[in-house]
């Protein structure tokens, strides 16, 4: 470490209070707005701004009904979780609605929005319970301080101490190998967008 370096704290982290769903939501819009994905189901930028929180809402919404969600105390991170049951047809423990339709309604008329969704859900392993990562952001000008690793980190201590697998979709090869790190493994099998960008299903098993 130079003197110029520094080391970056990273905020307590805590979970979300129901009064703060909108800028949990505005922070996972902004987050994810040079996202290859999101580029893709969402070509036109500002169209892309407009709908981010709607779309991203729809797991937000899911997660603070059905699951939890962490974020650090200054509201600069966040990460989504929901429990997933064995016998739930990889469906979020979410009643009967379903994610891929609801994500379609986000958007009217986008059926790259609707793709996304089934194609993710159909990936998406059903034999085992499980906690599933939908979404986890850090805000663009906190990025790189580790954020997102210790948001990480304190839901895996617990799959370990539960011995509960946990599941993701990275949506970039960075993002991929940071969960490397953390003890997931691809799948095996991709979900290739149409003529669009690459996401890679990973699972982790809990560590004894």
């Amino acid at each position: 470490m130079t003197a110029h370096q520094t080391t970056a704290v990273v905020p307590e982290i805590r979970r979300a209070r129901e009064e703060e769903r909108d800028a949990i939501s505005l922070l996972i819009g902004e987050a994810f707005m040079e996202d290859p994905v999101s580029g893709w189901v969402f070509p036109d930028e500002d169209h892309r701004r407009a709908v981010h929180p709607g779309f991203f809402g729809v797991f937000l919404d899911a997660a603070l009904r059905h699951g939890w969600v962490d974020v650090t105390d200054d509201l600069s991170a966040a990460a989504l979780w929901l429990p997933v049951r064995a016998d739930g047809a990889g469906e979020p423990a979410d009643g009967d609605d379903d994610m891929a339709e609801r994500l379609a309604q986000a958007d009217p008329g986008n059926e790259r929005a609707r793709i996304v969704g089934e194609l993710t859900e159909r990936a998406h392993p059903v034999d085992r319970s499980h906690y599933y990562l939908p979404t986890i952001v850090a805000a663009p000008g906190r990025r790189g301080e580790g954020r997102g690793r210790a948001l990480l980190t304190t839901v895996l201590d617990r799959c370990d101490a539960e011995g509960m697998p946990a599941y993701l979709e990275a949506s970039n090869e960075r993002s991929r190998a940071l969960y490397e790190r953390l003890g997931f493994v691809f799948t095996g099998t991709a979900v290739d967008l149409p003529d669009g960008p690459r996401m890679w299903p990973m699972w982790r098993e809990p560590r004894s």
